[in-house]
């Protein structure tokens, strides 16, 4: 079964066109018109391998929180819709990742019940001209719209480059093997509900 989906949002601010392929390679084209968060973004599909398309245009001359949040909430809603009923998936994973000085955990359970806990703190306001608040707000968008428990804590880092890097990869690591089809569910939901909707 194919686990694809795209999704498109349209609002005053901003309009995006996201499409996701689950059991792809990490193949992306991504243009958000925010050239840092479009380095971040190909991070999560490439170390997911989760094929992402993402097109987002707006309010860019107000600043970029619109375009950031608005596309957390398409991806998450591409992924939820491409997962369906969560069949058979691995559904918990946690990894500590390291890059240079920075180490950064992520957990996560794609459970159908949208949390996030952050534990991340920046030392500037800026990566160059993005707002380093805005990883945060994309993270809850991303974890409320697809469903998902994600727990993100960077433990020890200097470079806040590194420390915002780390966030996307070890997400990207986990979402990788949480939605992985475990071979021993025989297409169960893995839950004793009976649903991860």
């Amino acid at each position: 079964m194919s686990r694809t989906a795209s999704i498109s949002r349209k609002t005053n601010e901003t309009a995006v066109s996201v499409t996701v392929d689950i059991d792809g390679t990490g193949t992306s084209k991504i243009s958000t018109g925010v050239g840092f968060f479009d380095h971040m973004l190909d991070q999560l599909s490439r170390h997911s391998l989760i094929d992402m398309e993402i097109e987002t245009t707006g309010d860019l001359h107000v600043d970029d929180h619109h375009a950031v949040e608005d596309t957390g909430i398409a991806i998450g809603q591409a992924i939820a819709k491409a997962l369906g009923d969560r069949r058979g998936i691995t559904r918990y994973a946690s990894l500590d990742l390291a890059m240079d000085e920075t180490m950064t955990r992520a957990a996560v359970d794609v459970s159908g019940r949208p949390f996030l806990v952050w534990n991340v703190a920046f030392s500037a306001p800026k990566i160059g001209t993005f707002d380093t608040e805005l990883v945060r707000e994309f993270f809850q968008a991303l974890a409320q719209n697809a469903g998902i428990t994600l727990h993100i804590q960077n433990i020890y880092g200097a470079n806040n480059h590194h420390i915002a890097e780390t966030c996307f990869k070890s997400v990207a690591r986990v979402l990788r093997t949480a939605t992985e089809i475990d071979p021993r569910q025989q297409g169960r939901i893995p839950s004793t509900k009976g649903s991860l909707a």
